[in-house]
C-alpha cells in the first residue's frame, strides 16, 4: 500500500530488537539515527536468498536496551555492535549501513571487523569541531519540539497523512514509492529514540571519523541524489577526497536520504554486487 492508495491506519509494527534472516555469507545491515530495522525488512528480505542478515537495533533506539550514560557516541555504538557480533560467532561479516549506520560501519571497519562496506549516504563526514557538525547537530536539534509534541499525540501523529508527508520530505524522494507502514514504523521510531539528546551531545563531544585513506576494507560509497538531510555537496566532500582510489562511488539518482524505503531492489542489488565482487576478487588473489 503506498501512500496515494491508502485509506485507513497502517498496521501497527512492534519494536523489534534486531531483524535476523536468511543463510550464506553474514551481512551486517545497520540503520540511522531515530530509525529501526525496520527500515531494512524489503532489502533483507531480497538479500536472505544468499546471505544470513542481520539488522540490529542500535542502543537507545526502538526496540533497543537503553544507552548508558547521558551522552553517547559512534564508538560507543559500535561496541554494542561487536558485543553482538561476537555472540553471533561472526569475526567478520559484509557491513552495509545508512548515515549513522554507514558511520558505524566505518568505526567497525576500522577494527577489522567488516569483510566490505557499503556505506549509503554516510554520516560523520565532517571534522571536529567544524562549522558543518555544528549545522548538523542544529538540524536534528531543531526536532526535538516536534518529536515531543508527537509523543503526546502518539498515533494520531503517526497516522496523520500530512504528517507522513512532512517526514518523508526528509527521509524520500518519491513518497509514493514508499509503503504507509515504512513511514508509519520510521515515526514511531523517532517517536520512541530516548537516545536523541545524548547522541547530539555525544557527537559534539565525540572523535571524528579517522583517516579514511588507508581503510583496507573494500568500501563502496552510495549517495542519495536528493538527500535532503546530509546532502553530499557539504557532507560527502570528505569520503569522495579520502577513501582510497578502489572505493566505489556512486550517485543514486531519483532517492532521498533513507534510500532503501523507497528503492529496495536497487539498494539490495548494490550491496549484493559489491559482496559478490569481493568475493570473486578473493579467489582470483
Amino acid at each position: 500500500m503506498t501512500m496515494s492508495s491508502a485509506t485507513k491506519p497502517a498496521t501497527r509494527r512492534a519494536p523489534m530488537k534486531a531483524l535476523h534472516v536468511g543463510s550464506g555469507d553474514p551481512v551486517l545491515l545497520l540503520h540511522g539515527f531515530m530509525l529501526s530495522p525496520h527500515c531494512w525488512e524489503q532489502v533483507a528480505l531480497r538479500l536472505s536468498s544468499h546471505c544470513e542478515v542481520y539488522a540490529p537495533a542500535f542502543a537507545g533506539h526502538w526496540g533497543a536496551d537503553p544507552a548508558d550514560g547521558w551522552s553517547t557516541d559512534v564508538p560507543a555504538l559500535a561496541d554494542r555492535i561487536e558485543d553482538q557480533l561476537d555472540e553471533l560467532g561472526w569475526r567478520t561479516c559484509h557491513i552495509a549501513g545508512n548515515s549513522l549506520g554507514g558511520w558505524v560501519g566505518f568505526e567497525l571497519a576500522r577494527r577489522g571487523r567488516a569483510r566490505t562496506l557499503t556505506a549509503i549516504a554516510p554520516a560523520g563526514g565532517w571534522q571536529s569541531p567544524s562549522m558543518a557538525q555544528i549545522r548538523i547537530g542544529l538540524t536534528f536539534l531543531a526536532l526535538v519540539p516536534a518529536v515531543e509534541i508527537g509523543k503526546r499525540l502518539g498515533a494520531f501523529a503517526i497516522d496523520n497523512p500530512l504528517v507522513q508527508r512532512f517526514a518523508l520530505l526528509a527521509l524520500s524522494k518519491n513518497a509514493s514509492a514508499v509503503a504507509r507502514n515504512d513511514v508509519a514504523a520510521a515515526l514511531t521510531a523517532a517517536l520512541h529514540c530516548d537516545v536523541m539528546i545524548p547522541m547530539l551531545l555525544g557527537g559534539l563531544r565525540g572523535p571524528a571519523l579517522a583517516d579514511l585513506s588507508t581503510l583496507p576494507t573494500p568500501v563502496r560509497l552510495l549517495m542519495a541524489e536528493y538527500d535532503r538531510i546530509i546532502p553530499n555537496r557539504v557532507y560527502a566532500r570528505r569520503f569522495l577526497r579520502e577513501l582510497p582510489d578502489s572505493a566505489d562511488r556512486i550517485l543514486i539518482n531519483g532517492v532521498g536520504h533513507v534510500p532503501m524505503l523507497e528503492a529496495p531492489d536497487r539498494i539490495a542489488t548494490l550491496i549484493a554486487e559489491h559482496i559478490y565482487a569481493s568475493r570473486t576478487h578473493l579467489r582470483a588473489v
